[in-house]
């Protein structure tokens, strides 16, 4: 099995585009793929647990069935600590998601590491 990185840097104001970021990802992980999420710039907002809850897109799916998926099937998150610090989003602030708070580096090492990168 592969290793895929999604990268999510829409934020709400595009909920399909969000959802289907997830669902992909989603997928990947169903099927045996090693799945890395990170999230940076817009993309940040969407971990806060009221958007998680709210966030539906037009034939892609809910974002909390999305990422309740994804953690229960051993995907990793992480998001950008500079997009999240923008924007008030600490680790405290979303809701026990296990995600990371990372630089800009650990970014580019999960390019290197990934086999295929798909951004959204």
């Amino acid at each position: 099995m592969g290793r895929l990185l999604v990268k999510i840097a829409t934020g709400p104001e595009n909920p399909t585009r969000v959802a289907l970021g997830m669902l992909v990802a989603k997928t990947a992980v169903g099927a045996g793929h090693t799945v890395d999420v990170f999230f940076a710039g817009d993309g940040v907002s969407v971990l806060r647990p009221e958007t998680l809850d709210v966030g539906h897109g037009i034939g892609t799916g809910s974002f909390r069935e999305h990422v309740d998926a994804l953690v229960a099937d051993g995907a990793t998150f992480y998001a950008s600590g500079m997009s999240s610090k923008a924007r008030a989003i600490s680790a405290d602030s979303v809701g026990g998601l296990p995600v990371m708070l990372v630089q800009p580096d650990r970014l580019v090492e999960l390019v290197f590491e990934a086999d295929r990168v798909l951004v959204y």
